[in-house]
């Protein structure tokens, strides 16, 4: 995609809505139509390079905290307990439920499984 330094970061926080600094001009448009926010936070998910967990709980308490914390306040206990399931199957985390996430290259999850974690903390507006 290009070399560092190519502003690869950059167009995605610009895309995502993630760019706090610098300047921005123009209009952005997806497919030819005029972005709008709200349709683009529902049809995208961008996971930044430097993903972010706590080392010393599990995966399934990181899907947990993820959930309360982005889940409608109306999602009762037992759909939200079904959501981080469904979402640990789908991401194949399901036998790491119990692993710490730890440090990647470091201990605990692979930089691999550690990416999925990534992912799945993500998904929780597409299972709605």
């Amino acid at each position: 995609m290009g070399v560092s330094g190519a502003g690869k970061i950059t167009l995605m926080d610009v895309l995502a809505g993630r760019k706090t600094g610098g300047y921005i001009e123009g209009n952005i448009t997806i497919s030819g139509y005029l972005k709008k926010k709200e349709t683009f936070a529902r049809i995208s998910r961008y996971c930044a390079q430097n993903d972010i967990h706590s080392p010393h709980v599990t995966v399934y308490e990181s899907l947990v905290y993820s959930a309360w914390l982005r889940l409608p306040s109306d999602v009762d206990s037992a759909a939200r307990k079904m959501f981080i399931d469904e979402v640990m199957e789908l991401m194949e985390l399901t036998p790491l439920k119990g692993a710490l996430v730890g440090l990647p290259g470091v201990n605990g999850l692979s930089t691999e499984q550690h990416k999925r974690l990534t992912i799945a903390v993500e998904l929780w507006q597409i299972l709605q």
